[in-house]
């Protein structure tokens, strides 16, 4: 119920403010909207405060869409209320979209507005990686642990996006799809153990994991240290290519803000790993994990791919590059 309410708000947010911009340019058509407002916000000839209006709820829409702070209060809920396997689509396809939608409204209707909602973004970014990761670690629920994590991770990818240029939008189109990766492969391990009669909702019932299922804990120590950026995991240059993008834009001291949460976010990860391993479980038996084969090796190629996407990251960078008119 929370999902679809602050869903259903967030789209009614997102389209007044379209309805505004609407009403101040006489067109939805991005392109045409994009040229009426070339001249800026203060420019415009007819209704400069209600385009402004207009953009600063597509803003808040977008917010509540990536799940950023301070529009995060349905995220931990719903990623801890809902079936595994549902939250793994959560986690992943939504953010996604939500990249593409948010690359649409601000580059293509509303690009030369950049420096306005770039600043709105430099915010909601700083309030996301500081908010995300101080709250991640009091967590003792997994779930909600990389609920918060999603949060301080979408402040990530908003460094890209504020960049406003093609190479940042690139760069956060490669932290989307690497986090979308990562995310699943954190989240098929619990519901991997969960399907095997695992109970696997809390932290300290990863306990030990490494003696019942060595391969298992593998897969979620590839997934927590490369949600925590730790080279030469793929997460490591995700991270590297949005803060570069974020230095280029002008923003060193949101880069500084993004360096030490991430140093601090490795806290709650290494604590999963530490659990894992260096803990004694409470069944010493081997984990008998469920025939369910196709689950078992596709979540095996989804931890390995965060280790050989970490050494060979061109080829899918250089396409993120392609997508916005840059050489690869």
């Amino acid at each position: 119920m929370k999902y679809f309410v602050l869903g259903a708000l967030a789209s009614g947010l997102l389209l007044y403010g379209l309805s505004m911009i609407y009403g101040a340019t006489g067109t939805l058509d991005l392109a045409q909207i994009r040229q009426v407002g070339g001249v800026g916000v203060n420019g415009l000839a007819q209704h400069p405060t209600l385009f402004a209006f207009g953009l600063v709820f597509v803003v808040v829409g977008i917010g509540f869409k990536f799940g950023v702070a301070p529009f995060h209060m349905w995220l931990p809920d719903v990623y801890e209320g809902s079936p595994t396997a549902v939250t793994i689509f959560i986690g992943s396809a939504p953010k996604l979209a939500a990249f593409g939608m948010a690359y649409r409204l601000l580059d293509s209707g509303l690009g030369s507005l950049a420096p306005h909602w770039s600043q709105m973004l430099a915010a909601l970014a700083a309030l996301s990686l500081i908010l995300g990761n101080v709250v991640a670690i009091a967590q003792t629920n997994i779930k909600r642990m990389l609920a918060y994590s999603t949060i301080s991770h979408m402040g990530f990818l908003l460094l890209g996006l504020l960049n406003a240029t093609p190479a940042g939008y690139a760069a956060a189109m490669f932290y989307a799809i690497c986090y979308a990766i990562m995310t699943t492969a954190a989240f098929g391990v619990i519901l991997l153990l969960s399907r095997a009669g695992f109970e696997a909702e809390m932290i300290d019932d990863f306990k030990g994991l490494n003696q019942r299922n060595p391969w298992y804990a593998f897969i979620m120590l590839l997934a927590m240290f490369s949600l925590a950026g730790v080279p030469p995991l793929w997460g490591f240059f995700a991270k590297l290519l949005v803060l570069k993008s974020a230095i280029d834009a002008g923003f060193l001291w949101l880069a500084m803000i993004a360096i030490v949460m991430a140093v601090i976010g490795c806290f709650y990860y290494l604590r999963v790993v530490k659990v894992m391993y260096f803990d004694a479980p409470a069944d010493k038996s081997a984990l008998a994990l469920p025939q369910d084969l196709p689950l078992r090796w596709l979540l095996s190629i989804n931890g390995v791919a965060l280790l050989v996407l970490g050494v060979l990251w061109g080829p899918l960078i250089g396409w993120c590059y392609r997508a916005f008119g840059l050489a690869g």
